[in-house]
């Protein structure tokens, strides 16, 4: 839908911090005022923006090429930091939730980006980065995704090097290793 222009909905589907994956009560329930923004000891999440639609302006979403989501396990006792300051349970998780059981997003590896598979120059990063075993390294030692394992922590986009190092592949957008909406993925 569009108002004057401005988008009333995303143009695609945001990945959210733990606790906001039901999209439509974090929208309802979030007062926008970014204290999950603020919480975070990563820099893994920011506001959206009013390219997100004008909807979702300022509710939370993933910073993860800043940042990735460790679930806060050294900070608040499992607790991650963004749902407990979070005043309307905009941000809400299950008691038993823990970031094993708790996804966020799923990882994508876009070969055609990928260091490792463009340049076969034995990139890793991800695959080092990755608290989950959700990369494993195929044959010629490439770096290849393992959904059931991932929680789109965002470990492995943190910390991706294809657009500093020289993978700049026509269309190349992003990073060669995203998290994007489990819906998506």
């Amino acid at each position: 839908l569009a108002m004057g222009g401005l988008k009333l909905v995303p143009a695609e589907a945001q990945v959210r911090p733990p606790g906001g994956q039901d999209e439509n009560r974090l929208v309802a329930s979030c007062i926008r005022c970014e204290r999950c923004v603020e919480a975070c000891p990563r820099g893994a999440l920011r506001p959206a923006h009013i390219e997100d639609g004008i909807v979702s302006v300022r509710t939370p979403t993933t910073n993860f090429n800043d940042g990735w989501c460790d679930f806060c396990a050294d900070e608040n006792d499992g607790v991650p930091l963004c749902v407990a300051a979070c005043p309307t349970e905009a941000l809400a998780l299950p008691a038993d939730a823990t970031a094993e059981t708790t996804i966020i997003g799923k990882a994508v590896l876009i070969r055609e980006w990928c260091l490792a598979w463009d340049k076969n120059n034995g990139c890793r990063f991800c695959y080092d980065a990755c608290p989950y075993e959700a990369i494993e390294l195929d044959e010629n030692g490439r770096p290849v995704v393992v959904p059931d394992n991932c929680n789109g922590c965002g470990a492995c986009q943190s910390v991706c090097v294809s657009q500093k190092e020289g993978s700049y592949t026509t269309g190349a957008t992003s990073r060669a290793i995203i998290v994007v909406p489990e819906s998506e993925a």
